[in-house]
């Protein structure tokens, strides 16, 4: 049988091996409390980032709708970009919100500020910018439009741990930034997902999302607890947080590796309209995009390489559909192709993504 080059493929080795056996053998293997591997890493990672306040969750969903329990947008437009997963507008209307989606640049597939601008109503009460596949957006310009409209920046990170902006990683500033640690993410977990707080407010709001990440519960002592507002089942177990401290370790490495493989692919693929470089970006995804993507998929499947169609624009969906057009993620939805860039890749499957991707284009 034909080895398939994977589209994802997270990297783990002993450590992680010898962290789960150790809980296993523990019999602790989850507290809403959040104690234990959990709490070690909520420490772990906001000592990474250098951010306020970390809150551990069972998924990056999760962090988003928690995230936007904290601000009062029950009625109020939340301005996003389309081109993402389709829970970074589910969070929005969880918590009461009208998702507004602004185009992208087509350059980076991150939101437009001027097109955030075009868009603002009396009615906005915050922004949600994505870093879409570890890129980073332009936050010094996003933030600016915030503050003068007086607006809440939520950032969604998922596609970006150890992505890097003014020289500081993503999360060490802003309200609210949220990770995803899924299987096929940078920081690899069974399921996990993570808050960064670094508002005014953050010693108020990490005392909230530890009672709303577990069904609203607070004086946790044995049978002696109270509930005194809604809150959720979303605290992360201990197998996730175990290998998610053995991922953390080795995140910045196998980050550099993942940026010379965007690199190497940046300068060799013969593709006009392709995923740029830069430094700073972590690349969770690297895409391009190209007219007759059926056709470029089942080549390079039949060469054994796999790909992604990273995503589906949101506002093109029954739940979502409107009246509004956004010209650059319509275009970039129906040609985008995801190609494998992880960690595992070896150099000749490198070369053979890449010449085979030369030869149909």
């Amino acid at each position: 049988m034909k080895k398939i080059i994977k589209l994802f493929d997270p990297v783990v080795d002993l450590s992680e091996r010898k962290s789960l056996l150790k809980v296993l053998d523990s019999k602790f293997w989850a507290s809403g409390s959040g104690s234990g591997f959990v709490k070690k890493f909520e420490n772990e990672f906001k000592n990474y980032i250098k951010s306020n306040a970390c809150i551990a969750v069972n998924s990056g969903t999760a962090a988003l709708s928690l995230a936007f329990s904290l601000f009062d947008i029950k009625n109020k437009e939340v301005i996003l970009p389309s081109m993402s997963f389709v829970s970074t507008a589910h969070c929005i209307v969880e918590n009461g919100g009208i998702p507004v989606f602004a185009d992208i640049k087509s350059d980076t597939l991150c939101i437009d500020p001027k097109k955030i601008k075009h868009i603002i109503s009396k009615n906005t009460a915050a922004v949600l910018p994505v870093h879409f596949g570890g890129m980073p957006c332009n936050l010094d310009e996003i933030r600016e439009i915030a503050k003068n409209h007086g607006l809440h920046v939520v950032e969604d990170a998922a596609h970006a741990v150890g992505t890097k902006f003014n020289g500081k990683k993503i999360g060490s500033n802003g309200d609210a930034v949220c990770f995803s640690f899924h299987p096929v993410k940078n920081l690899a977990m069974p399921t996990g997902g993570l808050i960064a707080i670094n508002h005014k407010n953050h010693v108020k709001f990490k005392k909230l999302l530890l009672s709303r990440r577990w069904c609203g519960i607070t004086n946790r002592k044995d049978t002696d607890y109270d509930v005194k507002e809604l809150g959720w089942n979303y605290y992360m177990n201990e197998f996730s947080a175990a290998i998610g401290l053995q991922q953390l370790k080795k995140l910045d490495k196998l980050n550099k590796i993942r940026r010379s493989i965007a690199k190497k692919f940046s300068h060799e693929i013969d593709i006009k309209s392709k995923m740029p470089f830069n430094e700073n970006c972590s690349y969770h995804l690297y895409w391009v995009l190209v007219k007759n993507r059926q056709k470029f998929r089942e080549k390079l499947y039949k060469k054994g390489i796999e790909t992604g169609t990273h995503y589906k624009p949101i506002h093109l969906m029954k739940m979502y559909k409107g009246d509004n057009a956004l010209p650059i993620t319509e275009s970039v939805g129906r040609q985008i192709v995801t190609i494998p860039i992880h960690p595992n890749l070896k150099k000749f499957e490198i070369e053979k993504i890449i010449k085979t991707i030369n030869d149909f284009s």
